[in-house]
């Protein structure tokens, strides 16, 4: 019996986990997906309101989702981090972040940005398989 496809899905706290798991993906896995989003608070939430609005969006697409493929939450620091222009989420030339949240999909050019990325037929649109 085959396995049924499924998300794998990986925390990213920062730049430095992100490029360590940059640099440990295999060369021909399944397709890699990660957010960008502000980090948590306290109570559990982003300080950023756009990626608390995505996040239950995102993870209810998730959860229906049947494809083998992984998915990275990243942790872009908290909102001084972020806006100072040096971040390098901003600066990385794999990243190259404008907005949080943001979406991309790893070694393809499409991305979400923003509020893209609270709408299921975006989302849809981005993990199309490539046929």
């Amino acid at each position: 019996m085959m396995a049924k496809p499924k998300v794998k899905e990986e925390f990213l706290k920062n730049h430095e986990e992100f490029n360590a798991f940059v640099n440990k993906l295999p060369q021909n896995g399944p397709n890699v997906y990660f957010l960008f989003s502000g980090s948590k608070k306290e109570n559990g939430r982003s300080w950023c309101i756009y990626c608390q609005m995505a996040e239950p969006v995102i993870k209810a697409f998730l959860d229906e989702l049947k494809r083998n493929v992984v998915f990275a939450y990243v942790d872009v620091g908290d909102r001084d981090y972020w806006k100072d222009r040096a971040c390098p989420f901003r600066t990385d030339s794999r990243t190259k972040l404008l907005v949080i949240p943001t979406i991309i999909k790893w070694k393809g050019v499409q991305r979400l940005e923003g509020s893209q990325c609270t709408k299921r037929d975006l989302l849809q649109m981005l993990f199309e398989e490539d046929d």
